[in-house]
């Protein structure tokens, strides 16, 4: 019986360490509340599943908490996890967490949104440039190569948003000469807000024709001013990811087209990467993914559809 009992003490201890022994690797995201955040969740628990690493997921309620963004990857940090896969809410704020991260050996992936250093593994995101230079093509058509826009933009520092921005503005000044730039007003990552900066917009510029904004937050803000005067469709707006409710306008004729990522594939290539390097291998430094311009009549595509309603409760 002793030897039964010894036997199954040893059992349990040795299993015990089998579990002890999983990679841990930690996705810090720039927040945890819209869609696209919990898409790349989706896509990072999934990339867990897949290589037999568990995925530590926590990040600030918003993206412009970049405090609490340091706090959380210092915390990762002094844990001494197996890797972190960081999208960054401020391009310079981060630089230094991101160096305690080098220091201590931590291979570390930046996803979604740049920053100003070279202190990491790889660097994996939706070729943010060329998405804002999509958008500036898909509103010039819309308006014949001519009119006066706005832009809707994201917040000051979000490397992302930032390079949308400035894509967007090259391709319509080199591209289009017939189009004007007239208004541009930061939504500061929160739908209100980007509300009343589109409401300013447009008191300013009543003539205006078209509006680009560069987040979801701003997408959703310049939607609801359109409705709320009922320019929709009047006021062409293109937007940059997606929501339920943003597909409802594009639906409705509030959105004449979106610019979109795919956040599941972000976050599962994030977690790759890692596992990678864990296994010895050597990511690449840049991973550029291509985003898509969606209109009303894409949204019965399977690919389409698989984009704009990932599966992010499974």
């Amino acid at each position: 019986m002793r030897t039964a009992t010894a036997l199954l003490a040893a059992c349990l201890a040795i299993a015990g360490c089998q579990r002890n022994t999983k990679k841990v690797i930690a996705v810090v995201p720039k927040a945890t509340s819209h869609l696209f955040w919990l898409s790349v969740q989706a896509g990072a628990m999934a990339a867990g599943e897949e290589y037999g690493v568990q995925i530590e997921w926590n990040g600030a309620a918003a993206e412009t908490e970049y405090p609490r963004q340091i706090q959380i990857l210092d915390s990762f940090i002094s844990r001494r996890v197996d890797g972190i896969a960081l999208a960054p809410t401020e391009r310079k704020a981060l630089v230094g967490a991101v160096d305690r991260a080098a220091q201590a050996g931590i291979p570390l992936t930046v996803f979604d949104s740049g920053l100003d250093s070279e202190n990491y593994m790889s660097f994996l995101a939706t070729n943010n440039y060329e998405g804002g230079q999509m958008a500036g093509r898909a509103l010039a058509r819309l308006l014949n190569g001519n009119g006066k826009v706005g832009m809707v933009m994201h917040a000051p520092g979000s490397g992302s948003t930032m390079d949308r921005e400035r894509g967007f503005e090259d391709v319509v000044k080199s591209e289009f000469p017939g189009i004007r730039i007239v208004a541009s007003q930061f939504g500061q990552s929160d739908r209100s807000k980007a509300m009343a900066a589109t409401e300013n917009i447009l008191t300013a510029h009543p003539d205006l024709d078209g509006i680009f904004a560069s987040s979801e937050p701003s997408s959703v803000g310049a939607s609801l001013a359109l409705k709320s005067r009922n320019l929709g469709g009047k006021v062409q707006l293109v937007a940059f990811d997606s929501s339920e409710g943003m597909v409802d306008d594009l639906k409705g004729g509030v959105i004449a087209a979106m610019v979109v990522q795919d956040p599941f594939r972000m976050g599962h290539d994030a977690v790759k990467t890692l596992v990678d390097r864990l296994n010895g291998q050597t990511p690449p430094k840049r991973i550029d993914l291509s985003a898509r311009v969606i209109t009303k009549a894409d949204l019965e595509k399977v690919e389409v559809q698989r984009l704009l309603s990932p599966n992010v409760k499974k």
